[in-house]
């Protein structure tokens, strides 16, 4: 009969308390923890500039983690937040005027039918569409407002990850329970993802909505800098893309009996702003690295269910995170297992 050891036991004692006790904390700090994602990604993105302005130029600590804290704010976070600024602002007055919106929509159907015989907006669908719009203000302000919370949290724990960077990544190599040469395969793969995902997506994001600006000017769409905005935000989504503002917009200008504008922004979306992604993703992926369109789709289907809409960064972000995860313990575990069984196999042989 065989006994387990008693030392065996404890340490599977000691490891249960130690995963309930993370469990309780993670799931009463969940909702900080976009904050601690926003703020490994810009300790990972503010790293080298850190350990330079501290040990090459004789920086103190806590002025170079307020500089680059700042500077971060200003070029990385200040231009978003004005874009979502624009977006709230315009959202507001939609929901405000959801009766005369709906009017439109009226208005474009009835034409849209004439034009095809379609009648693709029933009156029931119009009414949901009033509902879901009337709706959808507390909770678009909602998630505004938890953005600006994560923010808070965010740099609350990039100043002490900066100030604390040597002493934080020498007691992490010592307590992650891998080889020395997968603890730096899991760094620097880690740093390629989070630029690849926190740069690489909005990056192109933007120069998509900046292709389609250039189109809406020339064919002189109403508002072109809110549709910029539109464009980009949507631009980050995958599959549908940009495609979701400038085919809509077509349609509608089309139906509102501005054919040629109609027609010309349909035709420079897809020959020029869907273009565009490709060619810049292309140019892009040799130096900011790239992500397979399938981590980006369930990504943001998980992240969005998770965050909201700053999961648009984070999802693909976390699913790049676990796989990365799976290979390292199938470097770190399965490998050695398998040189076992060859090593067993030669010697029986």
């Amino acid at each position: 009969m065989s006994y387990i050891d008693n030392q065996r036991l404890k340490q599977i004692f000691f490891l249960l308390i130690i995963v309930f006790w993370g469990v309780l904390l993670f799931s009463e700090l969940y909702g900080l923890f976009p904050g601690f994602l926003g703020a490994v990604t810009l300790y990972i993105l503010c790293r080298k500039w850190m350990l330079r302005l501290v040990e090459e130029r004789k920086w103190k600590k806590s002025v170079a983690a307020a500089t680059l804290m700042v500077l971060s704010f200003i070029i990385i976070l200040l231009p978003f937040g004005l874009l979502i600024n624009m977006l709230t602002a315009k959202v507001s007055y939609a929901i405000s005027h959801s009766s005369e919106l709906i009017q439109g929509f009226e208005t474009v159907n009835q034409r849209l039918q004439e034009a095809t015989g379609f009648d693709i907006l029933s009156e029931t669908r119009l009414q949901r569409m009033q509902e879901n719009l009337t709706n959808f203000l507390p909770t678009f302000l909602g998630a505004t407002f938890n953005t600006l919370t994560a923010i808070a949290i965010m740099y609350f724990v990039l100043y002490f990850m900066l100030t604390c960077a040597r002493e934080m990544e020498a007691g992490l190599a010592d307590y992650i329970p891998l080889r020395e040469e997968n603890v730096d395969r899991l760094g620097s793969e880690l740093k390629k993802m989070v630029i690849a995902n926190g740069i690489g997506i909005p990056l192109i994001a933007v120069i998509q909505g900046i292709v389609a600006l250039i189109g809406y000017f020339i064919f002189k769409v109403p508002q072109p800098v809110f549709w910029f905005v539109v464009t980009c935000f949507t631009a980050m989504l995958p599959i549908i893309g940009a495609a979701a503002v400038y085919v809509p917009m077509g349609i509608f200008l089309i139906a509102d009996g501005h054919t040629w504008s109609g027609l010309g922004i349909l035709i420079y979306g897809f020959a020029v702003v869907g273009a565009s992604d490709n060619v810049f993703r292309f140019l892009l992926a040799k130096r900011i690295g790239d992500v397979h369109p399938l981590i980006t789709v369930f990504g943001v289907i998980v992240g969005v269910s998770l965050f909201g809409f700053i999961g648009l960064i984070f999802g693909p972000l976390l699913i790049s995170m676990f796989i990365l995860l799976v290979q390292i313990y199938s470097n770190e575990f399965l490998s050695r297992k398998r040189q076992v069984k060859v090593v067993k196999t030669e010697r029986s042989s």
